[in-house]
This record gives structure tokens, sequence and C-alpha cells, in this order.
């Protein structure tokens, strides 16, 4: 019973005492309620704050592992990103870096580093029997955004007959699988292809200009074109005349005359011509390309040939307002209106 009286509770002295001592209860209890306020209030600003403030090192130009180890030492952490650089030498090593050296960070921070993968190509590649042109381009597109290029071809470049087609290079200079340490320029020998090749002079007697076109795209001669009216019993648009004759045998590139027989009006809305423009030497025949741009903006090709230089003539037979564009080597070089054809007559070559 003794027991059980001990652990009897006398609710009504305890709610007496409360009754007695509450102001210094609740004194005590708003107390700490603002302590604890205070503690969170006071971590939750340290946490805010992060760590302490440091210098953000020079990395540009070190290799990767000695720059992470004085990021470690700073308690600072890279972000990696490769990207090919123009120097061999430059491979493993910072090449970029954000923050820049000398800023102030919190330690903790991310530091975004730009490593090199070195240079795009490391050796210099077999270029025999590739046409020239082709080279040069791919060259340029696979250094275009370098401020040196890596590899260049050397102009002017060595020319020479052979029987490989024209524009074919056939020797080196380095050699293939030679490591690129250094920007290099490659010295070339190109065929001029064979001296002496003889072909056929197609007949062009009777054709239109639209035949003439395809024909001249087809084969490796030099044309050149005057207009005149029809005669007698000419069909006006068609070639009246030409010198040599159909299925003679010249050289490669040869000058073939022809005479257009043009009428004196053409049909409504078109223009008759003879584009003639003076086109400088060229070491071996280039890709000649000529576009019609319409009235309205459209463009669409109209000729494509071989042409050594010189004098380039191409008849035609083109809506009004038309333009004609000329490119060299996929390069445009001009754009130029159409012009009524001069009517004239001549004697038959």
């Amino acid at each position: 019973m003794r027991f059980l009286d001990f652990l009897r509770i006398d609710v009504s002295a305890l709610t007496d005492g409360f009754r007695q001592n509450s102001r210094v209860i609740l004194i005590t209890m708003f107390s700490v309620v603002l302590v604890v306020c205070a503690a969170c209030a006071v971590v939750f600003f340290l946490a805010l704050k992060g760590g302490e403030q440091v210098m953000v090192p020079a990395l540009e130009g070190k290799d990767l592992s000695v720059a992470v180890l004085e990021m470690q030492a700073k308690e600072l952490y890279p972000r990696i990103q490769l990207r090919y650089s123009d120097k061999p030498d430059d491979k493993g090593r910072i090449i970029e870096q954000e923050p820049k050296a000398g800023s102030i960070v919190k330690a903790g921070q991310r530091i975004a580093l730009v490593v090199s993968r070195g240079v795009i190509i490391e050796k210099v590649e077999n270029y025999i029997g590739q046409n020239i042109d082709d080279v040069r381009i791919n060259l340029q597109t696979l250094f275009t955004s370098s401020t040196v290029p890596l590899l260049s071809v050397k102009e002017p470049v060595l020319y020479k007959f052979s029987q490989e087609p024209a524009g074919t290079i056939l020797e080196q200079n380095p050699e293939p699988d030679v490591s690129i340490t250094e920007p290099i320029q490659l010295t070339f020998v190109v065929s001029r292809g064979a001296q002496n090749d003889q072909i056929n002079v197609p007949t062009l007697t009777g054709r239109s200009i639209a035949e003439i076109v395809a024909v001249m795209e087809q084969t490796d001669l030099i044309f050149n074109f005057t207009a005149r009216a029809p005669q007698n019993n000419e069909t006006a648009g068609t070639i009246v005349s030409q010198l040599p004759a159909g299925d003679t045998r010249v050289s490669k590139f040869s000058v073939v005359d022809a005479v257009l027989a043009v009428p004196v009006t053409p049909p409504k809305g078109f223009v008759y011509g003879i584009f003639r423009e003076e086109l400088p030497e060229y070491p071996y025949p280039f890709k000649i390309t000529i576009d019609v741009i319409s009235p309205t903006g459209e463009r669409r090709e109209y000729i494509t040939l071989r042409h050594p230089g010189g004098i380039l003539s191409v008849p035609y037979l083109l809506p009004e307002g038309s333009m004609l564009s000329l490119s060299v080597l996929n390069k445009e070089s001009g754009v130029y209106g159409l012009t009524t054809v001069n009517l004239e007559t001549q004697a038959e070559p």
C-alpha cells in the first residue's frame, strides 16, 4: 500500500503549484523557444554562406592532372569539356577555363575546363590519286575554324603531262603517314592530262540550242559561237555551219567555230543570246558552271563543262529578265544580265 501511496499523484497540489509559478514557467518556455529559434537561424545562415572564398588558380596551358591537383588544394571541382585544337602539343592540356584565373569564388564551386583532344588529324594522308580541287576543298573545310591550318596546299602546284586524268595528284611531299607536329604545306605534282589526246569533233549542224548545250557538257572542246539571221531554208535557233566539220579528228580543247541562226524577232518574252567571257588561262581544265536565275529568283543549272581558260562562249534562249551566274570550281565569279544577240551576216566558216 505504501508503494502505491508513493506513486499516487496529488493533482490538486500540482495545480496549485502551477498557479503560483505560472509566470516563471511561461517565461522559461518562451526563453527556450527563443534560444532554439536563434540556434536554427545561426545554423541556417552558416549553411547558406557555404565554404570560404578562394581565388581561382591559373590553369590554362597546364596538364589536366596538374590542374586537378591545384583545384583540389582549394576545394574546387572541374567540369570538363573536350575539344580539338590547332597545336599537337596541346593534347591533354587546359586551353580555356571559366571563371578566369584570379576570380574569387566559394570553395566547392565547379570550374569549367576545356581540355584539348589534340589535332583533328595526326598524320599526313595519302593524297596520290585524288583530285587537287577536292583536296583543297577538304582541307579548307577541315580547318575552317583554325587560325593557322595544320595542312595547306603550297601554291603554285607543279604540273606535268600524264596519262592520268587532268587534276590528279601524282606526287606529294611530305610522304603519307608523316606525323604532324607543326603546320605543314603540302607540295603536289599534278597531272595536266595527256599531251596529245585526240577526239572526234561532234556534228553540230542542224542541232538546237538545248542539244548544243548537252553536247558541250560531254565534249572536251572549246566552242566559239557567232550568230546571224537565217538564210534560205535555214531553221532559226539551230547551228547552220561549223569548222572543223563533224567527225574531224582534233586534239582535246581545240577551238570549234559554229554559226547560230537567230530569228530577227525572238519568241515573245524570250531572249536569244550568246554568253561570252574571257577566262584566265588555267593549268588544267577547270569545272565551269553557268546557272540561270529566273526573274522570280529561282536558280537552276544551265550548263557544266570543263574549260582550260580563254574564251568561253555559250548560246542561250531564255526568258526575259533572267540572269546568268558563272562559277569556277564551285565558286561564283560573277552574275550577268541577258544580252540580245547582235545579228550580223558573215561568211560561212
